[in-house]
């Protein structure tokens, strides 16, 4: 008999064998649905209305580190992206370097939104400004009216206002914002604006340097689950896994096939091999030790911001011995 478990994530290429059924885990009947990332945060964060979930780095720390939380993770990485491309500034704010955002109004879609929390950790770290030299703003990035999804408890000194009635596009289009902090490119630079630009226009060379300086490679989106799964279950969290596994190693071989042209996509076999020699063989890994300089510095950077109720070591956040060793 297996066991019935409702998957809801948005459509990746290394979850696809697992989600066509073609890769299977063991004693486990994955229904899958396959929505929109906002969708999926925001209805099992309010509601946990299926069983394992794609979820927001940030969204998923402030939830896991709750006292009695009801959820875990899998150490299953659904999008990493470096964000130093994330900073977009008016260009008439005369913001040229980090250090220039003290006493700017910059934007972000919401305080737990991961890529801003990695890049806000950055400035303070790495760039010199402290986050209470701000003045932040929260609103969408395209729409009106985007709320905040878990609870805060900014640290002491840091304000962030609320502008439910307006985008942060239009906002940094018209001067109102001087800088902005968001995943997804705002309409007024896709439609190129002229005075809405890149803080960092090199930022590929800055996020090589990044990497090799530091072994971070910011993870985006965790695969979380209900924890109640576990408690008469316990071989559930590796079997799916194994099978999250399982799947991103056949996408892997799709994309550094030298052979077939599988993506639409010229020269993209090369770049891969490229970057597969860039992150030392392994392109995308999934594990703890791995991803132990990501995981650590996140949930560093997640405490320190009001996010994280408390600071988590990396296997706190995931079923207990999630990793053991099946070598033989």
């Amino acid at each position: 008999m297996t066991l019935a478990l409702t998957i809801a994530t948005t459509d990746y290429d290394h979850f696809r064998d697992f989600r066509l059924g073609l890769v299977r885990a063991e004693g486990i009947d994955a229904n899958w649905l396959t929505l929109g990332h906002h969708e999926i945060f925001s209805r099992f964060t309010f509601n946990r209305e299926w069983d394992v979930s794609e979820l927001s780095f940030a969204k998923f720390t402030a939830q896991v580190t709750r006292k009695d939380s009801d959820i875990i993770g899998l150490p299953v990485y659904a999008s990493r992206l470096f964000r130093f491309s994330s900073f977009y500034a008016n260009r008439k704010a005369g913001i040229k370097t980090a250090k220039d955002l003290r006493g700017k109004r910059v934007g972000v879609p919401e305080w737990a939104h991961t890529a801003a929390v990695y890049m806000r950790g950055w400035l303070m770290h790495e760039g010199g400004v402290s986050l209470s030299e701000i003045e932040w703003v929260q609103a969408g990035t395209n729409e009106a009216g985007r709320i905040e999804k878990v609870e805060l408890s900014l640290p002491k000194g840091v304000r962030v206002t609320s502008a439910p009635d307006k985008t942060l596009s239009a906002m940094i289009a018209s001067g109102e914002l001087d800088c902005v902090i968001i995943a997804r490119p705002p309409n007024s630079f896709r439609e190129k604006h002229p005075d809405v630009v890149r803080l960092f226009p090199d930022y590929e060379a800055l996020e090589h340097k990044y990497y090799q300086d530091s072994g971070v490679y910011p993870i985006m989106h965790v695969i979380a689950m209900r924890k109640a799964i576990l408690d008469d279950q316990p071989w559930v969290a590796r079997n799916l896994y194994n099978a999250f596994e399982e799947s991103k190693r056949r996408s892997l071989e799709r994309i550094l096939d030298p052979a077939v042209s599988r993506y639409p996509v010229p020269w993209l076999t090369n770049y891969a091999v490229r970057m597969q020699q860039t992150f030392g063989g392994n392109l995308f890994p999934y594990g703890i030790e791995p991803n132990r300089p990501t995981l650590e510095l996140f949930l560093r950077y997640a405490h320190e911001q009001g996010i994280a109720h408390r600071l988590a070591k990396p296997e706190e956040i995931f079923p207990s011995g999630i990793m053991a060793s099946v070598k033989i």
